[in-house]
């Protein structure tokens, strides 16, 4: 089984602790509602469980595979695209994810990329929301 068929697995099941083990300590994950890349094991995990309970209906309907530059250091390697489609805050979302994977198999990099538009905003916000529920963001200041 494939790491890119083990995080279909995990994400299938919900299934924090195998996302962990799929990770690399120094992942990033480039999201399309952010401009900087959530950097890290502890905050990716992190944007996981918001992820997972702010998606509904999340299913996987295609997976590519084959190599890709990375955008953190330029060179090739292993990569698979991952298909999907979701609803979130009532927005259907059609997207890919992105792995690029390093040389023992563990998902280095992460990417991903969704449409349309309403579906990126309703699905930022939505997302937001749980990170400064659970933590992982400072509240915005009061105005």
């Amino acid at each position: 089984m494939t790491t890119a068929d083990r995080f279909r697995a995990a994400v299938d099941n919900r299934d924090l602790a195998a996302l962990d083990d799929l990770f690399t300590d120094d992942i990033r994950f480039y999201s399309p509602v952010k401009f900087t890349p959530f950097e890290g094991k502890p905050m990716v995990l992190g944007l996981f469980a918001v992820l997972l309970r702010t998606f509904e209906d999340f299913r996987y309907i295609g997976h590519y595979t084959g190599t890709a530059e990375t955008s953190t250091d330029g060179t090739t390697s292993p990569s698979a695209v991952l298909l999907f489609r979701a609803t979130a805050n009532g927005k259907q979302i059609h997207g890919i994810d992105l792995l690029h994977f390093d040389d023992d198999g563990r998902i280095k990099e992460f990417t991903v990329m969704v449409r349309p538009q309403s579906a990126v905003h309703a699905l930022g916000e939505a997302v937001l929301a749980g990170l400064i529920a659970d933590g992982l963001l400072p509240a915005p200041a009061d105005q």
